[in-house]
C-alpha cells in the first residue's frame, strides 16, 4: 500500500501528464480556437458594466479579464452584468502582488497577498473564469533573486490546495519586477511546483527590452494558459499601439500556433471609446490571422 505522500506524488504526476498529453494533442490532432478579450480596464468607466460588457461584445471581444474585488455584492453585480452581455470571464488580474509581493521578509505583508490571492481564486469561481493572474515576487535591494524564488514559491504552495478545490489555475506572468528574466528560468520556475495548478501567463510585451516573445513561446510551450498583447518599441523604450512596435507578430502568431496554443488573449492596453476600442480588435484580429 502507498502512504499519503506517495500517493499525493503519484496523482499529482500524473495530473501533470495529462495537462501536458492534452496538449500535445490540441496541437497535433485540434484545430486552434484563439479567443480575442479585453481588460475590464480598458472599458469606458462613467458606464455601468453592463453597458461595458455590451460594448466590449459589440467591438469584437470573446472574453473579458476582470480583477479582483473585494465587495461581495460589486462581485456578483459583474457576474450578472457579463452573463446579460453574454460576456464570458475568463480569468482575473491579482491585484495585491505588486504592493504586498509574496516575496517580501515581512509575515504582515505576506499575509496580505495570500488573502489577495485566495479573493481572486473565489471571485474566479464566482464569475467562471479558470485562471488569476499572479506576479509572483519583487527583487528590490530588500529581496536577491534566490529570496524571490525561495519565498514565492513557498507561499504559492499554500494556495494550491485552494486552487485545486476551485479548479482555477494560478496563472504566473512575467513583469518588470527584475524575477524570471530568462525563458528557461520561467519554465523551470513553474516546473518545480510540480502542479497543474500552477501555470504560465506569457505577456508578449513585457520581454521586448531583454528577449524576443517568439523564442519565449516556444520554450514555455505547453505551461503558457493565457497571452497579454501588448506593444513596445525598443528604440524609444515606449509603449505603443498594437502592430506600432517592435514585436514581430508573425513570428508571434507563428510561435502561438507551434505550440498549440487554444483560448483567450487579452488586450492590455489604455482605455477609450467604442472607435477605439473597435480599432483595436481589429488589429487583433490581424495578428491572428497572421
Amino acid at each position: 500500500m502507498m502512504d499519503r505522500r506517495t500517493f499525493t506524488r503519484s496523482a499529482t504526476l500524473a495530473s501533470i501528464g495529462a495537462v501536458t498529453a492534452n496538449a500535445v494533442t490540441a496541437s497535433t490532432n485540434q484545430p486552434q480556437q484563439l479567443k480575442k478579450a479585453v481588460l475590464i480596464t480598458m472599458l469606458p468607466k462613467e458606464m455601468s458594466y453592463l453597458d461595458r460588457f455590451k460594448l466590449a461584445v459589440d467591438v469584437g471581444f470573446e472574453g473579458l479579464e476582470a480583477q479582483t474585488v473585494a465587495d461581495p455584492r460589486v462581485a456578483d453585480e459583474i457576474r450578472e452584468a457579463a452573463d446579460k452581455a453574454k460576456l464570458p470571464i475568463h480569468s482575473v488580474m491579482n491585484m495585491d502582488h505588486w504592493q504586498f509581493p509574496l516575496s517580501s521578509s515581512d509575515p504582515e505583508v505576506v499575509a496580505r497577498s495570500l488573502r489577495g490571492m485566495e479573493t481572486s481564486l473565489r471571485n474566479a469561481k464566482l464569475w467562471g473564469a479558470d485562471a488569476v493572474l499572479l506576479v509572483p515576487a519583487v527583487v528590490n535591494p530588500q529581496t536577491t533573486y534566490t529570496q524571490a524564488w525561495e519565498r514565492s514559491q513557498r507561499e504559492i504552495r499554500k494556495l494550491i490546495p485552494l486552487a485545486e478545490e476551485l479548479r482555477v489555475v494560478i496563472a504566473i506572468e512575467e513583469v518588470w519586477n527584475k524575477f524570471l528574466l530568462t525563458a528557461p528560468d520561467f519554465a523551470k520556475y513553474v516546473d518545480e511546483f510540480k502542479s497543474p495548478w500552477i501555470r504560465a501567463y506569457f505577456d508578449v510585451g513585457n520581454i521586448v527590452m531583454y528577449g524576443f516573445p517568439q523564442e519565449w513561446i516556444r520554450t514555455l510551450g505547453s505551461r503558457i494558459v493565457k497571452f497579454h498583447l501588448k506593444d513596445f518599441k525598443f528604440d524609444t523604450r515606449q509603449w505603443v499601439p498594437l502592430m506600432e512596435g517592435s514585436i514581430d507578430w508573425k513570428e508571434v502568431r507563428k510561435a502561438i500556433g507551434e505550440i498549440g496554443f487554444s483560448g483567450y488573449l487579452t488586450v492590455e492596453l489604455p482605455g477609450g471609446d467604442a472607435a477605439y476600442l473597435k480599432e483595436i480588435s481589429n488589429r487583433v484580429d490581424r495578428i491572428l490571422a497572421g
